[in-house]
Order: structure tokens, then sequence, then C-alpha cells
């Protein structure tokens, strides 16, 4: 009597630590799903790595960011001033370049002969030389980002990607539209105020942003469906290389 309780507790044990276990084993599984769940989460523009290696991962990343307030500030208020200076007040670029030259070598001119009677050490004006293979690199990189950008501009005028042409067409029309409306350095400010401004809002609401622009670019790849089949498809290219060839 007493073995046959023992061997029934022992099977009632058996079951409760088998019952735990799996409990535990599907407890771990709930972490997977979650790590499955949002490795499936769309990203804008496809995008795998967080946003601050998008962006280099250096310092430029960390000002556009703002990882450091104090130089992300002094560097848009810097940009800001400078609008102000050459926008609002009218300044020259070239008139401000040569007012600070002139500034700068009168005080190191005053301050060199100056400084036999004043019994201090004139300025340490450092030689500033360009090295050669700084300026190659740099060449040679200016030469390579050309000649694909020169590679693009003959794919799309081939004619072979309907789609890539119409896109660059938009784009630069809707360039054209801005550009009446705003000059160059206005244009180049604004620029610079959206990169420091953009990206640290879009780190702060990432999943909502995200979001939306995966509803917004299903809804566009609807819309283009539906074009391509009313009116790109009934467009003869196939016909026009064949008569070329010919």
């Amino acid at each position: 009597m007493v073995e046959h309780e023992e061997t029934l507790m022992e099977k009632t044990a058996e079951k409760i630590h088998g019952h735990s276990s799996s409990s535990s084993d599907s407890d771990d599984d709930k972490p997977s799903h979650a790590d499955a769940f949002k490795s499936k989460v769309y990203r804008l523009f496809g995008r795998e790595k967080p946003l601050h290696q998008v962006l280099g991962a250096g310092k430029p990343a960390d000002v556009f960011l703002w990882r450091n307030k104090k130089i992300s500030g002094g560097v848009l208020g810097g940009a800001t001033a400078l609008w102000v200076l050459f926008e609002m007040l009218e300044y020259h670029l070239l008139t401000l370049v040569c007012h600070i030259l002139i500034l700068s070598l009168a005080i190191l001119f005053l301050w060199s002969n100056a400084s036999n009677f004043i019994n201090k050490s004139p300025p340490n004006i450092p030689e500033v030389v360009l090295p050669e293979k700084c300026v190659l690199e740099v060449a040679s990189a200016l030469r390579v980002e050309v000649n694909r950008a020169l590679d693009v501009v003959r794919d799309i005028a081939s004619g072979k990607d309907l789609k890539t042409f119409l896109g660059v067409i938009a784009g630069l029309w809707i360039l054209s539209l801005v550009g009446n409306c705003f000059n160059f350095l206005t244009l180049f400010y604004i620029i610079f105020v959206l990169l420091h401004t953009v990206p640290v809002f879009y780190e702060k609401y990432e999943d909502k942003v995200d979001s939306f622009s995966e509803k917004a670019i299903v809804e566009i790849k609807k819309q283009y469906a539906v074009f391509d089949e009313k009116v790109l498809s009934k467009i003869p290219i196939g016909q026009l290389k064949e008569k070329k060839k010919d």
C-alpha cells in the first residue's frame, strides 16, 4: 500500500514537472515570436540598420540626430546667422570673405610689428601645405562619382526603363518649381534645416512614420499599376525599337 502511494506520488510529480517544463518552453518561445514579428516590421526605404548607422554612425550622424545638443544647436544657429546675413541683410559672400581677410591680415601684421615694442613673441603663423596624396584621392573620388552620374544619365536617356525616366522627369519638374520660389541660398538653407530636423523627429516617431509610409507606398503602387495598365502598357516602345533595328 505504501509502495503504491509512493509510485502514485512519483507519477503526479512527473506530470507536474512535465507541465512546468512545457510551459517554460512556451515562454521561451515567446521572445522568438516577438523577435520574428519585429524583423517583419516595415521600415522606410527598406532599411535594416538603425538610423544612426544609415547616416554614417560618425560625427555628422551625431549632429543630425542631436546627440550633442550644444554642437547641433551651434551648427544650426551658425547656418541661420549666415542666411540672415546674406539673405536678409543682403551681404555678399565675396564682400564678407574680403572683409574677414582684411581684418585678419591687419591684426597679424600689427601684432608682428608691435611685438618688438611690447616685448612679446610674434604670432606663430603655421605653414599650410596641401598634400599631393590627399588632392589626388579627392580628385579620383570625384571622377568616379561623375562617371557614375554620366552612366545613370545615359541609361535614362537610352529609353530602357520608362518608369525611371518618368520619375526623373517628374523630379526635375518639381525641382524647377521649387527653384522659381526660392533662390539657391534659401534652398540650400532649407535643405540644411531639414537635415537637422527631419532625422531626429523620424527617430523619435519611427514606428508611426513607418506604419503610415507603408500604407502610402501600397496605395501608390496600386495607383501606378492602374496607370501602367491604362497608359504605359499602350505605348508602343517595343515596336519602335524593332523598327530602329530593322
